[in-house]
């Protein structure tokens, strides 16, 4: 699925980011700077002064459910609209996995308006979706972190609240990085 080193190369890319902006490997990165540092937009739908506020009320309302986050581009400015509905993991996540298409500098996918809601709709394309979703996932808690978090001790409650994720991206990052069986392996010996 992946193109060969995409997955090492994720894991790299998180750590120098965190360089670049003066962090230690180790340290939480929370998207909403990051968003910050690459002079992207974020907001949430009424904060949007052309969106009709009857459109902004239905969103966060009746379509709550129904969306998480949407990145607009033009003329290499991005602004990115997020559900403010959703909880902090969930907008973290949603966030970062929508900064992580602009620096993959991922082209914009199909937008097309839905005669039943008057919304404009997207069509996904299914590599770049998961290449964004392993680059956030490594964005949020890249190898040397979830290193840190179990050689600490912390419980992943506590890892989760320090980190601003979810126990299911926790648990999903510990297992497919393979640091959990590289701690117990260390560990029995």
């Amino acid at each position: 699925m992946f193109s060969r080193g995409f997955k090492t190369w994720c894991e790299e890319f998180s750590v120098q980011i965190r360089r670049e902006m003066g962090r230690a490997a180790v340290s939480p990165l929370d998207p909403f700077e990051l968003a910050k540092v690459l002079d992207v937009n974020v907001c949430k739908p009424y904060q949007l002064a052309d969106l009709p506020a009857e459109v902004s009320q239905r969103l966060v309302d009746k379509y709550a459910g129904s969306w998480s986050a949407v990145t607009v581009s033009h003329g290499g400015l991005h602004l990115i609209v997020y559900n403010p509905t959703h909880s902090r993991v969930r907008r973290n996540s949603d966030v970062m996995h929508e900064l992580a298409h602009i620096l993959l500098e991922h082209e914009p996918t199909q937008v097309f308006f839905s005669p039943r809601s008057g919304f404009a709709l997207r069509t996904h394309d299914k590599v770049q979706e998961s290449e964004a979703s392993w680059l956030a996932g490594s964005l949020l808690l890249p190898r040397p972190a979830l290193f840190y978090i179990r050689k600490r001790g912390l419980d992943d409650g506590m890892a989760c609240e320090e980190f601003g994720v979810s126990e299911d991206l926790l648990r999903f990052r510990m297992n497919v990085t393979g640091v959990n069986i590289q701690i117990k392996r260390t560990r029995a010996r």
